[in-house]
């Protein structure tokens, strides 16, 4: 099931774990993390695409890491003591996964509110807003909600 189905159905998690990356925020459903961590350096794999920084062994498990600043092509930004990176759980088409996303923070977990969900606006052929699950405001900003099987599975499965 996708996260935007979770949500607007009702069933499944009504929270999500925010983070930022730059000055944006973004969400996932929190059943999906399976860690937070800080930083740490990763083994570089060779040839792999740019956004895949390599990977971790997490308690015996090889888990790829992928920079989300990379692959939304955002400025790069330095790795600090507030860098952290999210194992996440997503349904790829090779099965479930672990994989981590580095960020540049973790903010909050927020409650899902679907009467202020909204979806993702249509960009037209400039921009894919295919792994956005929709946007919820939040305070003073605006919460994009990712869907992380769209997003890491569809990735993972393109590495492969």
């Amino acid at each position: 099931m996708s996260d935007s189905l979770a949500i607007e159905t009702g069933k499944g998690p009504r929270q999500l774990l925010t983070f930022l990356l730059g000055d944006e925020t973004f969400g996932v459903e929190i059943l999906r993390v399976q860690e937070i961590r800080g930083w740490s350096p990763v083994t570089k794999i060779p040839h792999s695409p740019e956004d895949m920084l390599g990977v971790l062994n997490l308690r015996g498990s090889i888990v790829p890491i992928i920079d989300l600043r990379r692959l939304f092509r955002l400025v790069r930004a330095g790795y600090d003591a507030m860098t952290v990176i999210i194992v996440l759980t997503v349904e790829s088409p090779a099965g479930r996964r672990e994989v981590g996303v580095v960020v540049d923070g973790v903010s909050e977990v927020i409650d899902v509110d679907a009467n202020a969900l909204r979806p993702a606006p249509d960009l037209g052929a400039c921009a894919s807003t295919h792994y956005v699950s929709g946007l919820m405001p939040v305070a003073d900003r605006m919460v994009i909600l990712l869907d992380a099987d769209r997003l890491l599975g569809a990735r993972l499965a393109a590495a492969a």
